[in-house]
């Protein structure tokens, strides 16, 4: 299925991966607003063991507890922020207006691994978190003179989204700087694996927060917790390399590698367009569109709906559900390699139903349950769609791959946001609530309707025949 995402909430679904950082070695991250695009199985495995000798090195712990903690801090201002945004107005147009903005790194990460390559990873890591800070305090302190409005929300919500647009790119050039090669793949996986695996935690405790003491009293704590991760990687001895005594060069040509990599992303989109051309992932990037542009329906009028089951608290509760139930299908998902494939795309059907039923029934806590159950076959799918990938491309066209993917797919995510503000407003939230349950439906009665992809095979035993993928030879004769 598709691959959800918002300011630093987990929010994707994913069939389909998400693309790729041109210009970027190692981990594919994400900024939390767009990790809610990120799959997090392709570095979760459930028989993965910590590395021992990764935990005595004080600039990793460092770096992670700050990652921890700003990964903290933005899923709190994220659920502050929208929900302060429908409170304010009582419009999901409006909500769904200011989550397609935050959204927006997803659709910029091409531009952030150059600049990031050319300035100073110190500077800006620290950089970024005080003004983060700095803008998430402001808010509250507007509250206390009476000047806070929706307008001022929309004024500070691309400063947040761009500070944290940075992030990613600087965690896979900084990790090479602190961590041996070695221990390179363990810590990619801890930061991975247990930043995103409380993100959904923190959501919960955001709604609950602000259900408890008010939205602008969550912003102080939250500013708090930039200033905590801007000390954090303050205290970060990174190591010198030749391009940090080159830094006037680097400065000079940041426009030129932007450019370079945008030519070097639309040559890859080119490739990727070519290579999938007649294949049966042509069809599977038209399901996980349509999931997407639904996912982005349901962050944009979901406020509303929380509001209408009981306020902030369920609404937090919805988001802390929505990302259990991803990591649970992540987790489990491995374990369902020997499934013909066709058969797991179907159960999509099954999550279709578990949505419409949270949307249905009336006690909240149910809901909540049945909507957290809905997520798992998206996540399971998630994990399969990676593991296919590495199966039936060639490995020097994965990255071409993935980014044609994952930008086919994933630009429907903020549209969606913005058509689903616009379309509660004339529907109603529990309507459209309830139509969103059609993304995953979509999936299911199309592969139900196309014998070629029901009959598609376990991954485990996949060909790239099996796909319509042709390989190098294939091409050549």
């Amino acid at each position: 299925m598709p691959a959800l995402t918002r300011p630093r909430i987990d929010t994707r679904i994913t069939i389909e991966p998400s693309a790729p950082i041109p210009q970027i070695p190692a981990r594919e991250s994400l900024s939390r607003s767009a990790r809610s695009h990120v799959d997090i199985s392709r570095w979760w495995s459930p028989v993965s063991t910590p590395d021992r000798t990764l935990w005595r090195n004080a600039d990793f712990r460092y770096f992670f507890v700050g990652q921890l903690v700003t990964n903290a801090g933005d899923s709190l201002y994220t659920v502050a922020m929208l929900w302060l945004a429908f409170e304010l107005s009582g419009s999901t147009l409006i909500t769904g207006t200011l989550n397609a903005i935050l959204l927006l790194p997803w659709l910029l990460q091409v531009f952030a691994g150059p600049l990031v390559d050319r300035l100073s990873l110190e500077r800006v890591l620290v950089g970024s978190q005080i003004i983060q800070g700095i803008v998430v305090l402001a808010l509250p302190l507007m509250a206390a003179t009476g000047d806070l409005h929706v307008g001022i929300l929309f004024a500070v919500a691309p400063v947040l989204m761009l500070a944290s647009l940075v992030m990613a790119p600087i965690e896979t050039a900084l990790l090479p700087r602190i961590v041996d090669d070695e221990r390179l793949s363990s810590a990619n996986a801890a930061l991975s694996t247990v930043t995103l695996g409380l993100d959904m935690m923190f959501d919960a405790l955001g709604g609950g927060f602000v259900a408890v003491f008010g939205a602008t009293t969550l912003f102080l704590v939250d500013s708090a917790t930039f200033v905590v991760a801007a000390l954090l990687f303050a205290g970060l001895r990174l190591s010198t390399t030749g391009a940090d005594e080159c830094t006037e060069l680097r400065s000079e040509t940041v426009a030129p590698a932007v450019r370079s990599a945008l030519r070097s992303y639309v040559s890859d989109l080119r490739n990727g367009v070519a290579v999938l051309r007649g294949t049966v992932f042509v069809e599977l990037i038209l399901t996980t569109a349509v999931a997407n542009f639904t996912t982005g329906v349901t962050l944009a009028i979901l406020p509303a709906f929380g509001n209408g089951l009981g306020g902030p608290a369920v609404y937090g509760l919805l988001l802390g559900a929505l990302g259990i139930g991803r990591f649970v299908g992540s987790f489990v998902g491995p374990w369902f390699e020997g499934v013909p494939y066709g058969k797991m795309l179907l159960s999509q059907g099954v999550g279709a139903c578990c949505w419409l039923a949270a949307v249905l029934v009336s006690p909240p806590a149910l809901t909540v349950f049945l909507f957290g159950l809905a997520w798992v076959p998206s996540g399971i799918s998630g994990v399969l769609s990676s593991t296919l990938n590495q199966r039936v491309f060639p490995d020097d066209l994965l990255g071409r791959i993935t980014a044609t993917k994952g930008t086919a797919s994933g630009a429907t995510l903020p549209l969606g946001s913005l058509v689903g503000g616009a379309a509660a407003e004339g529907l109603g939230t529990t309507t459209t609530m309830a139509l969103t349950a059609s993304g995953f439906a979509f999936t299911a009665v199309y592969v139900l309707l196309r014998p070629r992809l029901r009959r598609l095979p376990p991954v485990r035993a996949a060909e790239p025949d099996d796909f319509g993928v042709q390989t190098e030879a294939e091409q050549v004769a």
